[in-house]
């Protein structure tokens, strides 16, 4: 065989190689929306004031991380657990909006969401920053790291 064959039938190997290694590519556009759908969601649950829908958005898996405080909570269970004894209750809660997104794919399967979060409530208004990672997963977009912090009160 010559050189020229072997050659074109090596690039020819690799190319197929290339192909069938590739991973399934979300186009960003799609990341966003999915993301951006994940967040609008947090929001409804979290103004019918369902802390259980809320959770949804969050992987239910032990590695599931948030941040906020100094404090971490490890684990999906943890983390509501945190949210319920913070926010357990109707007035607690409030009504929440978010602002400023910024919503950055960072790979096929995995998503970087800046932003606001802004709790409007009878005795105060607190606000703050967050950083969030989402992967994709079977159940959709879901969140793996969260770290939020909140604004100096006023």
């Amino acid at each position: 065989m010559s050189l020229r064959i072997k050659v074109i039938l090596n690039l020819a190997l690799v190319g197929i190689l290339a192909a069938g290694c590739q991973t399934a590519n979300v186009p960003p556009d799609r990341a966003e929306a999915g993301v951006r759908a994940a967040l609008d969601q947090q929001v409804r649950e979290w103004n019918a004031g369902n802390l259980t829908g809320f959770m949804e958005t969050y992987a239910k898996s032990e590695q599931t991380r948030f941040a906020s405080g100094g404090d971490i909570s490890l684990g999906w269970q943890t983390v509501f657990d945190r949210y319920q004894k913070k926010y357990g209750t109707r007035a607690a809660m409030g009504t929440l909006r978010f602002s400023d997104l910024e919503i950055t794919p960072l790979g096929p399967d995995a998503t970087l969401a800046f932003g606001r979060w802004h709790l409007k409530r009878d005795a105060d208004a607190p606000s703050g920053l967050f950083t969030l990672v989402f992967r994709r997963t079977a159940d959709g977009w879901r969140i793996v790291h969260d770290h939020t912090s909140a604004a100096a009160k006023e």
